[in-house]
């Protein structure tokens, strides 16, 4: 967490990830930090129509945060925004589910208060800044997100070799449980048998091969969609609530 040397109040740069009302005036603020990882901060008197930085502290925004050190929670003190992705996300739904859907798993990947998460939230940021400018279709843009979340969280999949015993692909069979695509000899039963284009697309999407990911077809997208959002709930043991309102090709 920024600060130096134990000063009560210190700097960061922040996505909000998600905001609640406290009282007559006051907002909750979780926050996802560059350094600090996931701080939950006090907003006072932000629902006030006076509140000189009520409307910065929204969800999608990337902002430059002040803080003051509390015993349960801290207190935001001063903000700026430094990006405004929510005026472009929150203009577009299928954008705006997306977005959500981010948020959410970001938070979920740094529930522990003060964890180090500073590439969970690189590639918040990233994921956000390509929704805001349409660099890539939002559902491309969503799983590309969620499969190097899992990665960083150290549950990456594999859509190539197999997941068990590293026999070279590709195979057809994926199994979630096992880590991704497995071989005949590994394949369990009832796993999945995706058409060999959804797999080549999630492992463009993990590797961020866009010109490869664009190219892919609707089927393609719908399948490995459905295979990401099973491979996400494998390893949060719940699923992103958000999901379920995402559009989807």
């Amino acid at each position: 967490m920024g600060g130096i040397g134990g000063a009560r109040s210190y700097r960061e740069e922040a996505v909000v990830l998600r905001t609640h009302k406290l009282g007559e005036a006051d907002r909750i603020i979780t926050l996802l930090t560059r350094h600090g990882g996931r701080v939950r901060a006090v907003a006072k008197g932000v629902r006030r129509t006076s509140s000189r930085f009520g409307a910065r502290l929204e969800p999608f925004s990337h902002v430059d945060v002040q803080l003051h050190r509390g015993r349960a929670l801290d207190t935001v003190t001063q903000v700026e925004v430094i990006s405004p992705y929510g005026q472009a996300i929150g203009a577009d739904y299928g954008l705006y589910t997306a977005g959500h859907a981010l948020l959410e798993t970001a938070e979920r990947f740094t529930e522990m208060e003060g964890e180090s998460a500073t590439q969970q939230y690189l590639l918040l940021l990233g994921a956000l800044r390509a929704l805001s400018r349409r660099d890539h279709p939002a559902g491309l843009v969503l799983d590309a997100f969620l499969l190097r979340s899992l990665a960083v969280a150290g549950y990456a999949a594999t859509f190539t070799d197999c997941a068990r015993c590293g026999a070279p692909g590709p195979h057809r069979a994926f199994a979630v449980a096992a880590g991704g695509a497995v071989c005949p000899s590994c394949r369990p039963p009832g796993c999945a048998a995706p058409a060999p284009e959804t797999l080549q697309l999630l492992a463009a999407l993990l590797t961020g091969e866009w010109e490869a990911a664009e190219a892919s077809d609707d089927r393609a997208r719908r399948e490995g969609s459905g295979l990401v959002a099973a491979y996400l709930q494998w390893h949060l043991e719940r699923g992103i609530r958000s999901l379920k309102h995402v559009e989807r090709v």
